[in-house]
């Protein structure tokens, strides 16, 4: 008789910035499923009360640097779940496909020809300026945004980054994982024609109940940011629109109140 398993399924999954309540009805369905759940670094515990109590848990998360599992290990572990039969579900903090890897997984199951669903979660880049009393577009400020990366792969020979297009353009600019890579962003963007006036909002742990943040210039965000001690996950929203958060700033306000 044939025991061989048919090849299970992988989704990959976006658990949402932090707040455990920002995730998706259909990615906790599929948490309840799973055989196998692989977890990022900024998935909330409270998340994972969602998991089947039966699946198999495994952390494969990275912050500064530090890799739990290297992205090539992840890929194989995945690949091997799944033709072992199981429902694997990999949980990336925001969406899997903003600057989440989710894709260089993706593509890895379909070269073993291995079935994926893509479950898409709120990204930080949205979410996080919103916590912060900071909506990313308005029409009467700015109609466009853009998403950058503050931390290209270390692979590629130059980067990809125009910085005189990113620094003339009229956009919201949001930077992910670029705290630490802060004087560069700002050294950049004043030396190809941004005006040093320019607002910025830098938040920290955006949606957690920690949420910190501190606005400047372009002129002076270093110096503040570095004098509160601002670490990674932190958010960096440039532009106008972040004079916006004086009026809009509710979750600090319910903060301050004693609820959210």
């Amino acid at each position: 008789m044939n025991t061989r398993r048919e090849p299970g399924i992988v989704y990959l999954v976006g658990a949402g910035p932090g707040d455990p309540e920002l995730l998706t009805l259909k990615a906790a369905r599929l948490l309840a499923l799973a055989d196998v759940v692989l977890y990022d670094y900024l998935v909330d515990e409270r998340v994972l009360g969602h998991v089947n109590p039966a699946a198999e848990l495994h952390y494969v998360g990275k912050k500064s640097g530090v890799h739990t599992l290297p992205q090539e290990k992840i890929n194989a572990l995945l690949v091997a779940e799944a033709k072992a039969g199981k429902t694997v579900v990999r949980l990336k903090g925001g969406d899997p496909f903003v600057f989440g890897r989710g894709s260089e997984e993706a593509l890895e199951l379909v070269k073993h020809g291995l079935r994926f669903e893509v479950v898409p979660g709120i990204s930080s880049a949205i979410a996080v300026p919103a916590y912060a009393g900071i909506p990313v577009t308005h029409r009467e400020i700015t109609s466009s945004l853009m998403i950058i990366t503050g931390h290209e792969s270390t692979r590629k020979h130059q980067t990809d980054l125009d910085w005189y297009k990113i620094s003339l353009g009229k956009e919201t600019l949001v930077f992910l994982m670029g705290v630490k890579n802060l004087a560069f962003i700002v050294e950049q963007l004043i030396a190809h024609g941004k005006d040093p006036g320019t607002l910025v909002a830098v938040i920290e742990w955006g949606t957690f109940p920690r949420q910190r943040t501190v606005v400047g210039t372009l002129t002076t965000i270093v110096e503040l940011t570095a004098a509160a001690r601002f670490s990674p996950p932190s958010v960096i929203v440039i532009g106008p629109i972040v004079a916006l958060r004086e009026q809009l700033r509710w979750f600090d306000r319910e903060q301050d109140h004693g609820s959210t």
